[in-house]
């Protein structure tokens, strides 16, 4: 049965040429972990920085693998990210479907015109299955590989099940280039002949990206440094067409320590867990663009960057062969950053629901609590512990009345606040500033140092040793009526300890 060569004149017609063209190609399998949410990055990133076509493609041909949600997840994680696709199968583009399941007669004709060509063929053997992937089928053992394509058709028209593997040269060797890695030379007879159609009538991975690749016009592909070992049979693929190859990117992997890389199975955080843990989305992205690669030039130094920053700086020589170490304290060292550097009012915003996680009284103003964590918080998660004070006195013991910077014990404490009560009472409203300077000419009038009555005031308001803000700004969010509640409770420790 000769083959229409018109329907793959036509396919080909329709490539888009003339710009760079990267593609993010995940399997919806589950969560977004740091080395894919990278690999989306880089993509992305090497598409902006030239000026070229962003595009996200589907890979579900493992339908054992599949997981409900998964793909809602991609397309949620891209979005908060903001790494915006220009094609994809929710905004279509020229060379649609952009989900492999949907294309599966696409991968069929290409396997039966690499059969055509003499660098795949039809395979019956029932071994096939067994060792379709694993890397360790020997073609001196495949009587397959032999058959002429005339015996081999006769079988497959008489209904035998058969997977189509590629012939791979016996002799020679092969040599690919990487973008990062250089060029690569791999001696022939080390690789098998790969399953490229299963006896499901599905592709393999392997065969499916090198064919869409191929008809979306990807210039550049960005993937994991476990994939080198299969980049020689790729290029051998892209050979037996007479097509050109891309450019590989082969990033190295994101390691937990120097042995072991992340995974979900060790408890290694996904793109979604570092949300949860309270990473601002930003922080995260600056910090994942630094785990292999470096800017250069006068920017070398630079740490911060925005996501236009990183498509104008991007560049492929700044990546690394080595592996990168996922170091949590540095991302809070980058939170921080970012958290500082927002306005008052967008932290206030970020802040807000976990601030409300126990502060649940609505006359305690958000605003004025988050104003007091913004300079002292590195993850949002904190803040719950930190101001949980605010919505009811903790439960403390007297001993934190006592601190040698502010020469303070119980005794001096008590006599600072039993100055300071009436002094409160009778300001003339309840503003910071008037606060401030009621509780400052007090420590003057006793002759005291500012701290001396100042520890006390914010012991018995907050009931702990650490809090953001101080004395007058933790009493001024409190209001009188409350701070006054509290210093008298304080008084009364202070009281039964004598």
């Amino acid at each position: 049965m000769a083959l229409d060569m018109k329907y793959f004149e036509e396919m080909e017609a329709k490539i888009p040429k003339g710009r760079v063209r990267t593609r993010f190609a995940p399997s919806p399998t589950g969560y977004m972990h740091v080395g894919n949410l990278r690999t989306a990055l880089y993509t992305w990133l090497i598409a902006r920085n030239a000026g070229g076509t962003f595009i996200l493609r589907i890979e579900d041909t493992d339908q054992g693998r599949l997981i409900e949600g998964a793909t809602e997840v991609i397309y949620r994680t891209l979005a908060e990210c903001k790494l915006d696709h220009d094609e994809g199968p929710d905004v279509g583009g020229p060379v649609a479907p952009y989900i492999q399941s949907e294309r599966r007669d696409t991968y069929g004709k290409y396997a039966r015109l690499l059969i055509e060509k003499g660098h795949a063929y039809y395979c019956f053997c029932e071994k096939t299955e067994s060792g379709e992937d694993s890397g360790d089928f020997d073609r001196a053992d495949d009587p397959c590989r032999a058959l002429s394509l005339e015996e081999a058709q006769a079988r497959v028209d008489a209904g035998e099940p058969y997977v189509i593997r590629q012939r791979i040269p016996e002799e020679g060797s092969t040599t690919f280039r990487d973008a990062i890695f250089g060029d690569i030379t791999v001696e022939n007879k080390t690789l098998d002949d790969q399953v490229l159609i299963k006896r499901d009538g599905m592709p393999t991975y392997n065969f499916a990206n090198v064919i869409d690749d191929h008809l979306m016009g990807i210039t550049h592909v960005v993937r994991g440094s476990e994939y080198l070992s299969s980049a020689p049979k790729y290029d051998l693929l892209y050979q037996g067409f007479g097509w050109d190859i891309p450019t590989y990117v082969h990033c190295s992997p994101v390691m937990r320590d120097a042995q072991n890389k992340m995974s979900k199975r060790h408890g290694d955080p996904s793109y979604e867990d570092l949300k949860e843990q309270g990473f601002l989305t930003d922080a995260i992205l600056n910090y994942v663009a630094l785990l292999g690669w470096s800017p250069r030039g006068d920017i070398a130094e630079q740490e911060v960057f925005s996501l236009e920053e990183l498509a104008r700086a991007f560049d492929l020589a700044g990546m690394s062969k080595s592996p990168a170490i996922f170091d949590i304290e540095k991302l809070i060292h980058f939170n921080a950053l970012y958290l500082r550097a927002m306005s008052p009012e967008d932290f206030a915003k970020a802040a807000e629901p976990y601030i409300r996680k126990t502060v649940k009284d609505k006359d305690l103003s958000v605003s004025e609590i988050a104003a007091l964590l913004q300079a002292r918080c590195e993850k949002l998660t904190d803040i719950p512990e930190k101001v949980a004070f605010f919505d009811s006195l903790p439960e403390y013991d007297v001993g934190l009345f006592t601190n040698k910077k502010s020469k303070t014990d119980a005794k001096v404490s008590k006599a600072m606040l039993e100055a300071a009560v009436p002094m409160l009472e009778g300001l003339p409203d309840w503003a910071q500033d008037t606060v401030h300077s009621g509780l400052v000419s007090l420590a003057g009038a006793l002759g005291v140092k500012n701290a001396t009555l100042m520890w006390p005031v914010r012991i018995a308001a907050a009931g702990q040793a650490v809090t953001p803000g101080g004395a007058v700004e933790i009493c001024c969010i409190l209001g009188r009526e409350e701070t006054l509640r509290r210093l008298r409770l304080g008084l009364e420790k202070l009281d039964r300890h004598d």
